[in-house]
């Protein structure tokens, strides 16, 4: 039996996208060496290895990214505290979208990439790959 879903996934990436923040692949790509902007990888870390990483991104597993930007969390990171912008991308966009949405209505205000990693791989930004994923 397949259930139906009052708010499915599509949906909740589509309202997500219409409030937060994107940034285009290219942009993002020419902003690579930019000190003030931290890319944040939330893909899952088999999938950093499998298909590689984008250079001095930061890994961020999805289930831990609102512990991790909380400062009154026990898993707080000190990244986060810092005065830079954050984008945060998936493999496609959607994960990230839900994640950016959510983390703006904690008030931590951040962007995602809008085509995620695989636009990045589609349009030649440049990857690390290495058997950790790190």
């Amino acid at each position: 039996m397949v259930r139906k879903l009052n708010l499915p996934v599509n949906k909740m990436v589509h309202d997500a996208r219409t409030r937060i923040k994107e940034i285009e692949t290219l942009d993002a790509i020419s902003r690579l060496d930019d000190p003030n902007i931290v890319i944040v990888d939330i893909r899952d870390v088999r999938e950093r290895q499998r298909m590689g990483f984008i250079p001095g991104s930061f890994h961020c597993p999805r289930g831990m990214a609102e512990f991790w930007v909380d400062p009154e969390s026990p898993y707080f990171k000190e990244i986060f505290s810092q005065d830079k912008q954050f984008v945060f991308h998936c493999a496609s966009g959607w994960r990230s979208a839900l994640t950016v949405d959510t983390l703006n209505k904690m008030g931590f205000m951040c962007a995602h990439l809008k085509d995620g990693f695989s636009g990045w791989q589609k349009l030649g930004g440049p990857v690390i790959k290495t058997e950790s994923g790190q």
